[in-house]
C-alpha cells in the first residue's frame, strides 16, 4: 500500500478511537509546480516535517509505508528538534505500526 493509504487508513482509525482527540495532517508532500511550491514555502511549509500532529499529546507522527520508507536527512533533523522541544515523535511503518505505538503511548501514561 501507498503512504497516502497507509495514513489514511491510521487517521480513520485514530479518529474513531479517540474521537474527543483531534489529529491533523501537515501538508508538507506531493508534487506541485513551482510558484505553488514557492508560496507554499513563503508561507511556512517546511520540508521534513512530520506527516501528523496530535496537540494534546504532544505526538508527531512520521508515516512511512509498511514495506520501507527511510527518514530523509530533513526528517532526521526535524525529528530531532521535536525531541529536543520535549514532543514524542513516532516514525511508523504502515498503519498497523502507527496504531499499535499509540496504543502504546495511551496505555503507559496519562494522555488526554
Amino acid at each position: 500500500m501507498s503512504e497516502h493509504i497507509e495514513q489514511r487508513q491510521f487517521v480513520s482509525w485514530f479518529r474513531k478511537t479517540y474521537p474527543g482527540i483531534r489529529i491533523f495532517a501537515i501538508p508538507n508532500g506531493g508534487v506541485r509546480n513551482i510558484q505553488t511550491a514557492s508560496r507554499l514555502k513563503a508561507e511556512g511549509v517546511s520540508a521534513g516535517v512530520p506527516d501528523l500532529f496530535i496537540p494534546a499529546w504532544r505526538v508527531w507522527i512520521e508515516m512511512k509505508r509498511a514495506d520501507g520508507g527511510a527518514l530523509s536527512e530533513k526528517q532526521k533533523d526535524w525529528r530531532g528538534y521535536l525531541k529536543f522541544c520535549g514532543y514524542t515523535v513516532i516514525v511508523a511503518h504502515g498503519c498497523k505500526a502507527a496504531q499499535d505505538e499509540i496504543i502504546a503511548l495511551h496505555e503507559a501514561g496519562p494522555m488526554k
